[in-house]
């Protein structure tokens, strides 16, 4: 499993760091860097961004500033050449201050930190997330829906993807389309529901799910658009 991230800050020199910092580590996947809060909060809209490694001291729109008009808060890792704005960055509930120039250990400390954070809350969503039971080799199997993908007709069954795992289900896609949350779940194509929080990017004929392209319908691109606009 990999954090998805964003660097946001506005000197290309320390940008070009921390992202391959980024890059180098095994648990975290790039989505974007960028020089001001507008670029970020625009990505963020339709991305799902696990971590932000933020500067304080930016043009127009603050650190602090940019993390007041989110509603939806991924972990913070700050990031700042002045000690000073410690004590304020944790009353933003912050994963970590990292000052610059930046040490490798440090830097995969704080790394490790938003991992074990990441999957604490992920423990604490699964004991009453959102789930459904599937019948597939004989078993009842409980999938929680926030782990699930995307699902594919497959002849006379539905193979269901997940973040952990695949199975064959005997259904119908109509089924699930009915179990399942229409704001989380798009139908894009009369082969595929996919998770909106897994699509990583998409244009007029695909939505990417990782190293996958799930095929678009022409009919349905615009019922992507508006579910990613509202999520």
């Amino acid at each position: 499993m990999k954090l998805n991230c964003v660097v946001v800050d506005d000197s290309s020199i320390q940008r070009m760091i921390i992202s391959k910092l980024v890059n180098n580590h095994t648990s975290l996947h790039l989505i974007g860097d960028f020089s001001n809060a507008i670029e970020a909060r625009s990505c963020m809209s339709i991305h799902n961004v696990d971590v932000i490694f933020l500067d304080i001291e930016m043009p127009v729109i603050s650190g602090f500033d940019f993390l007041d008009g989110l509603k939806i808060k991924p972990q913070i890792i700050f990031i700042t050449s002045k000690a000073e704005y410690a004590l304020k960055a944790f009353d933003y509930d912050a994963t970590d201050y990292l000052q610059k120039p930046i040490a490798l250990d440090r830097f995969n400390a704080s790394v490790t930190r938003a991992m074990d954070l990441h999957l604490l809350k992920q423990d604490t969503k699964e004991e009453d997330g959102e789930h459904i039971f599937i019948k597939s080799n004989l078993k009842k199997l409980k999938i929680f829906t926030s782990k699930i993908k995307w699902i594919e007709a497959f002849g006379d069954y539905v193979r269901v993807v997940t973040e952990d795992d695949t199975n064959l289900v005997l259904s119908t896609m109509k089924a699930f389309e009915n179990d399942l949350s229409k704001k989380k779940f798009v139908r894009v194509h009369k082969s595929y529901i996919i998770n909106i929080d897994k699509v990583e990017r998409f244009n007029s004929k695909f939505a990417e799910i990782g190293i996958t392209k799930i095929p678009l319908s022409r009919n349905k691109k615009e019922d992507l658009v508006k579910a990613l606009s509202y999520a």
